[in-house]
Formats: structure tokens, C-alpha cells, sequence
């Protein structure tokens, strides 16, 4: 039995994946004058992967449903080859810097999401006063 319905695990799931998107993102930028540095990216589907402890199947009722099953990924971080300058190295310093926006938005969001949980649950935990 899950006491909090999965809602809080799901935004510490969010949340980490927040914070290896940023570390990945922080890395990126620190490494724009590093010849040959190859920019990391954080993959999604990877990261949620890796949070299952086992593949996930479908719950079929009936023999003619469609089975499908997700398999296991990586760390969810993996290097992007694209070069864009003479030496080799791949960092665009503005679209990182937009992408640490995106993500320090989407960071915000979950940390609000979850603070609002845990006062919801104080609030219960007090009766209400």
C-alpha cells in the first residue's frame, strides 16, 4: 500500500530528472571552450526506464488485446557528435542556456507542486488549524 498514492515518488522521479538534465546542461556550458568537447544530452525515455525496477508489460483482459513491453535503458545520458566549430567543439551556448531555462522552469514547477503536497499533508497531519 502506498500511503501517498505514488504522487510524491513521482515528483522526486521529476525532480531527478531535473536535476540530471541540469547537471548534463551545467556541464555543457562549462566545457564551451574545450576543444573537441561533445555535448550531453539527457534522454527522457531513458531516465523514466531506469526508475522501473522491472520492463513494463500490459495488462490484457483479452488474448486479442496487443502486448507490449518497455525495456530497460541506459544512465539516460548520452553524447551528441554534432560539431560546430573549427575545434571540434559541439556546445551552442545558446541553445544551452535555453535549455537550462526550460529545465530551471520545469524544476520550479515540480518544487512547487511538491511543497503544495506536503502543506496539504501538514494541514491534514494538524486537523486543519
Amino acid at each position: 500500500m502506498d500511503l501517498f498514492g505514488g504522487t510524491i515518488r513521482n515528483l522526486e522521479n521529476g525532480l531527478s530528472y531535473a536535476t540530471l538534465k541540469n547537471k548534463a546542461i551545467s556541464q555543457n556550458i562549462a566545457n564551451v571552450d574545450t576543444p573537441n568537447y561533445k555535448t550531453k544530452e539527457v534522454s527522457f525515455k531513458d531516465v523514466f526506464n531506469d526508475v522501473k525496477k522491472d520492463s513494463i508489460s500490459a495488462y490484457r483482459t483479452d488474448a486479442r488485446h496487443y502486448d507490449f513491453k518497455m525495456e530497460i535503458g541506459g544512465n539516460g545520458v548520452y553524447s551528441n557528435n554534432f560539431r560546430s566549430r573549427p575545434n571540434g567543439n559541439a556546445v551552442n551556448m545558446d541553445a544551452e542556456q535555453a535549455k537550462l531555462a526550460e529545465n530551471t522552469i520545469y524544476y520550479n514547477a515540480l518544487i512547487d507542486r511538491i511543497s503544495s503536497k506536503f502543506s496539504t499533508l501538514n494541514n491534514v497531519v494538524k486537523g486543519g488549524r
